[in-house]
């Protein structure tokens, strides 16, 4: 026997609904995509900011004073190296900072640089971006502020 017209309309709300669901989830994806390229290019443009003021800088730059680092322990960051990068405007004006973290192994060999930052801090403001190292958690590397640029 045919399915009734009411088992036949609810099969096709049912299918209406899938697709529905199956499109709105799709759309939520390439949402999220597309926000987290902007944020990646966001990322990257002020990142080549940071290192454009770095390699400005003479020496060690203007602001090694305003910026320390503090170590996240291993366990609490699934086995990623990052840092804590502490920046404090000690300046009376409103002032950005570019930061370059240098990552040395046990012979003191820079393996890996990040460039980190902050905009616009305020007088007596602080900023804590994250310097990530994309290496490997062993062998053990040594971080240190290499330059650090107020402008």
């Amino acid at each position: 026997e045919p399915p009734s017209p009411m088992a036949s309309l609810a099969e096709s709300v049912k299918a209406e609904v899938k697709a529905s669901a199956s499109a709105a989830e799709a759309s939520a994806s390439a949402k999220a995509s597309a926000f987290e390229a902007s944020v990646s290019a966001e990322t990257e443009r002020k990142r080549q900011e940071f290192q454009e003021q770095l390699d400005k800088a003479d020496g060690q730059g203007n602001a090694m004073k305003d910026v320390s680092l503090v170590g996240k322990p291993l366990s609490q960051t699934n086995g990623v190296r990052a840092l804590i990068v502490n920046i404090r405007n000690s300046t009376d004006e409103t002032a950005s900072y570019a930061v370059q973290v240098d990552f040395s192994d046990a012979d003191g060999k820079v393996v890996e640089t990040r460039v980190v930052g902050a905009e616009d801090l305020k007088p007596g403001e602080r900023a804590q971006p994250l310097a990530i190292s994309r290496k490997p958690a062993e062998p053990a590397l040594t971080a240190k502020v290499a330059k650090a640029q107020r402008y």
